[in-house]
């Protein structure tokens, strides 16, 4: 076998390579054929091949594909701003555009700390964060993530920012109700602050709807007015996490319009880009920016490619292509008929504990014991199982983490493009449910020879 030179996320795992896609489907070098059932990382929620997008590419890279924004701004990078003014919630109207999630959620961080500066408060420098959460790869983002796995290797060198539990109802609400459970996340957020105190701390950061730690963790209507109240009482700003949920994945543009919270910074990506083009932005309200407008007049953040011309003329293109189509509609409308699809199959199934999410961004959580929301023993790795059992179907499935302590538990998320139609829903759930069922077949003769 020819050695590769290249750095794989498993380094002598032999990955099918991929030559084409078209719509939802992507198809490797022997031919077989893939429903995109989680748009890769959340990311591809356009679909794949659109010719739409690959004109715009091209005609902008006939223009000017890269000036480096110190020096020079552009009309791609401008437009892609106004637009974004424009689709998000309130007073959303700054865009500071990067190259990925974990980028913009760190830019996120630093303007929330240079706003409190120019206030003349520099001791508010702290993020508070959840558990089961995950905010991005890079030093800073890491250390507002609540996920374990992700964080050990390299917890020396982090800062312990998690500190307060993400909405769990289906772990949480046993003895008490939803409104407990909110109630409940609400004190603790406060308690954490009056320990930490409020001078220290600058913003509160959460995923509207969690994603890799979580697999579509899904507060209640009320959460987040609880949540946001106890940030604006104690001088304290709230950042969205929108970089998974943003962009119609939830059937809403934004998730956080579920929840008629209106953040002071959110971040977001993947779906900007669609992934035809590596792009994200961190988004400032009118209210954050005042101060440093009238004081510095810089924000101290950038890298080499932020609002590159050739990313911004491709994100806008997928912006413009996503409200032309309707895809934020269609994502709310085949979205929970995909989620009636499924909780169908947790009915039926022994290992299915529970299905949450909204619109195309459903989580699926597996349990040993339906009764008593036992997660399978790590070592059994049914995450993996499921994933590949999917592979082998032509499904690719995005995997998560779950449980009670949110390092044990195995949960999956279906996220296909918002593009879908209800009968390729039809088919992606019949491939999933073939793999549901060996994988449960498997487990279920493995548990019953203890």
């Amino acid at each position: 076998m020819t050695r590769t030179y290249l750095i794989k996320p498993v380094l002598d795992h032999k990955y099918p390579s991929i030559t084409h896609g078209e719509g939802i489907y992507l198809y490797d070098e022997q031919g077989k054929q893939y429903i995109d059932g989680s748009s890769g990382a959340v990311t591809a929620s356009i679909g794949h091949g659109v010719q739409e997008i690959i004109e715009a590419m091209a005609e902008q890279s006939k223009k000017v594909s890269f000036v480096y924004r110190s020096q020079f701004t552009t009309g791609a990078a401008e437009q892609l701003a106004k637009k974004i003014s424009e689709i998000t919630p309130g007073d959303l109207n700054w865009s500071f555009f990067v190259n990925s999630g974990s980028e913009a959620t760190e830019t996120a961080m630093k303007i929330a700390i240079q706003y409190w500066q120019e206030k003349g408060m520099k001791t508010k420098n702290k993020i508070i964060s959840r558990w089961m959460s995950y905010h991005g790869i890079t030093m800073g983002a890491l250390s507002m993530s609540g996920h374990i796995q992700r964080r050990e290797r390299f917890e020396p060198m982090l800062e312990s920012y998690p500190s307060i539990s993400a909405p769990y109802y289906y772990r949480d609400a046993g003895q008490r109700t939803i409104e407990e459970c909110d109630d409940f996340y609400a004190q603790e957020l406060e308690k954490e602050i009056l320990r930490v105190g409020k001078d220290h701390i600058a913003a509160f950061i959460a995923e509207p709807m969690i994603g890799a730690a979580g697999g579509a963790l899904t507060p209640s209507d009320g959460y987040f007015q609880k949540m946001k109240a106890v940030c604006d009482r104690h001088d304290i700003l709230f950042i969205a996490d929108e970089v998974m949920t943003g962009v119609g994945r939830t059937g809403k543009m934004f998730a956080m319009e579920h929840f008629n919270v209106i953040p002071d910074i959110m971040a977001t990506g993947k779906g900007m880009s669609a992934g035809y083009t590596p792009m994200a932005a961190a988004v400032v309200s009118e209210r954050v920016m005042e101060p440093i407008l009238n004081g510095s007049k810089i924000v101290m953040s950038g890298h080499t490619f932020s609002a590159n011309p050739q990313s911004a003329a491709t994100s806008l293109a997928v912006l413009n292509y996503i409200e032309k189509n309707n895809l934020v509609e269609n994502s709310a409308v085949n979205g929970a008929y995909l989620k009636e699809r499924v909780c169908e199959l947790a009915e039926a199934s022994k290992i299915i504990g529970d299905v949450r999410g909204k619109g195309l961004f459903v989580g699926i959580e597996f349990v040993e014991d339906k009764l008593t929301k036992k997660s399978f023993e790590r070592a059994l790795d049914v995450v993996n199982k499921i994933v590949e059992a999917n592979f082998a179907e032509g499904l690719l499935v995005y995997p998560a983490n779950a449980g009670a302590d949110g390092l044990t538990g195995d949960a999956v998320i279906l996220s296909p493009p918002l593009t879908i139609t209800r009968e390729e829903v039809d088919e992606l759930v019949r491939r999933f449910a073939v793999a549901l069922g060996k994988v449960e077949r498997e487990l279920l003769g493995e548990l019953s020879k203890r």
